[in-house]
């Protein structure tokens, strides 16, 4: 893991919650975008823990690099900001995980393992955010892409077939998914697939 954030004082805080527990190793830190991508490309960490306003470069943009840069690395943003223009950009760009920095030292490792795994990981704040815009009618369309996926899930595949068929990463089928499920305000595959129906981007028999 490496841990992103332009305060040394936060960066000297979030390690020592994580030294001392063999589950986590810090491979190194950085203070803004450019650092983070030369850290990470040095140190091929499994989760980079990163604030979303540094100087440099946007929250977003070093998400998206990152992922272009290492496809299988999970970023998990943790900073004090949950507004629509910080959490859908970040989402957007292939966040595994968006938390608050009030969020408790015992919660924040259990995110940090799960984001190692591939986990989708949101505050209840930042949930709020998504569920919120998912009600708005522009963010039910989905990108082609996402109706593929809709589409292989209809139809009963799992993460990893989907994968397979899509030639992507379990990883990417997660993001995929978080996103189909905020443009749809569900919290679950079937739920998805029901509401895809429900509103037409779905039809019988049109799926196989």
């Amino acid at each position: 893991m490496i841990i992103v954030d332009d305060h040394p004082v936060v960066r000297d805080g979030l390690r020592g919650i994580f030294t001392g527990d063999e589950d986590f190793e810090v491979v190194g830190e950085a203070a803004d975008g450019p650092e983070a991508l030369a850290v990470a490309r040095l140190t091929d960490p499994d989760v980079v823990l990163m604030d979303l306003r540094m100087p440099k470069m946007s929250g977003a943009e070093v998400i998206r690099r990152l992922r272009e840069q290492a496809p299988g690395i999970h970023v998990l943003v943790l900073t004090t900001f949950y507004d629509d223009a910080d959490v859908l950009p970040a989402i957007e760009q292939g966040a595994t995980g968006y938390l608050l920095k009030d969020t408790p030292r015992a919660e924040l490792r259990r995110a940090v393992r799960a984001a190692a795994r591939g986990e989708t990981v949101l505050s209840p704040s930042v949930a709020g955010v998504l569920t919120h815009r998912a009600r708005t009618p522009e963010r039910r369309t989905l990108s082609r892409r996402e109706l593929e996926v809709l589409g292989l899930i209809a139809r009963g595949a799992t993460n990893r077939e989907v994968a397979a068929k899509l030639f992507v990463t379990e990883a990417t089928v997660k993001t995929h998914l978080l996103h189909l499920f905020a443009k749809l305000g569900v919290n679950d595959r079937a739920a998805a697939v029901a509401a895809a129906y429900e509103t037409g981007l779905l039809t019988p028999g049109a799926d196989g």
